[in-house]
């Protein structure tokens, strides 16, 4: 096998590792790239394991590009919310089918509160089950700094009362009623389904009108949806999924226009993500039977 099929042999897995670390896909095409050019003046006949090396190195130039991102993003408009890969439009319920909570989009977005090593220890730990010895080589630390590292991360991320074992049909079953609750604005109804200290977060990228910070607290959150529709502000929505995860998917005309998706115990909705932000819509595949490209 030449040079370039060994690489290939292996591009899924490393994109799908550089674009949870960095939730972008044109940033996880560049360390792939960057991978490649490494792998390729690194004399890989000489390599014994190809995907240890590929995996090292990849995780190591996103998390080179992950912190440099940070940095650059303080001067980002509002809250940084990942990009999608892919929407699907009213999907039919006979061919639904669930993904890991592991790789949805939304605990993408709530890993955007941990630092840059906890996001990666967690990614290789719980998404690809790597052991603790594996992840202390690739970055750079003890086995026991690890755990910590994967410990407080899976704490931070549970904050809020958050839980990614929520059974399929009782999550729908809150999005779609979430979704019937703010279309018309009931105050009533849509205070009722979230918790007490919900938070709603939306990217608007300074390029559409977006809250600048999240708005806390279910009351605050229900005045904002209610004040929407009685402004006849509410676009048309439908129930579709992101990235394989259930959504609620607005179209302007024939363009994606945004997408929420929630957060929930199975009981109260605790998160409300809403990506608006033009710039990560655009290269999105959408269609109704544009399903999840993550493995």
């Amino acid at each position: 096998m030449n040079t370039l099929s060994r690489f290939e042999t292996h591009r899924s897995r490393l994109f799908s590792l550089a674009y949870r670390l960095l939730g972008s896909r044109a940033e996880a095409e560049d360390v792939l790239q960057d991978a490649w050019l490494r792998w390729h003046g690194a004399a890989p006949d000489g390599i014994r394991d190809d995907e240890a090396w590929l995996v090292t190195t990849t995780t190591r130039l996103a998390l080179d590009r992950l912190r440099a991102a940070r940095n650059a993003r303080t001067d980002y408009v509002g809250p940084w919310l990942p990009e999608p890969l892919r929407v699907e439009l009213a999907p039919d319920p006979a061919e639904r089918h669930e993904v890991a909570e592991t790789v949805s989009w939304a605990l993408m977005a709530l890993m955007e509160r941990l630092g840059a090593d906890e996001r990666a220890a967690f990614l290789l730990k719980e998404v690809f089950d790597y052991d603790y010895g594996q992840i202390a080589a690739l970055l750079g630390h003890g086995q026991a700094n690890c755990r910590q590292l994967v410990h407080r991360a899976r704490a931070r991320l549970q904050a809020g009362h958050a839980r990614f074992d929520v059974a399929p049909d009782r999550h729908r079953h809150l999005l779609e009623r979430f979704m019937a609750a703010s279309q018309s604005g009931d105050k009533a109804a849509i205070t009722a389904l979230l918790s007490a200290n919900a938070r709603l977060v939306s990217d608007g990228g300074g390029k559409v009108t977006a809250a600048l910070r999240p708005l806390v607290g279910a009351e605050r959150i229900a005045r904002l949806y209610w004040a929407i529709a009685r402004r006849g502000g509410s676009m048309p929505a439908v129930l579709g999924r992101v990235d394989g995860q259930p959504a609620i998917v607005r179209l302007a005309g024939d363009r994606l226009h945004s997408f929420t998706v929630i957060v929930s115990d199975g009981e109260a909705i605790s998160e409300i993500l809403t990506l608006m932000n033009p710039d990560k819509l655009a290269a999105v595949v959408t269609g109704p039977q544009a399903g999840p490209s993550l493995q």
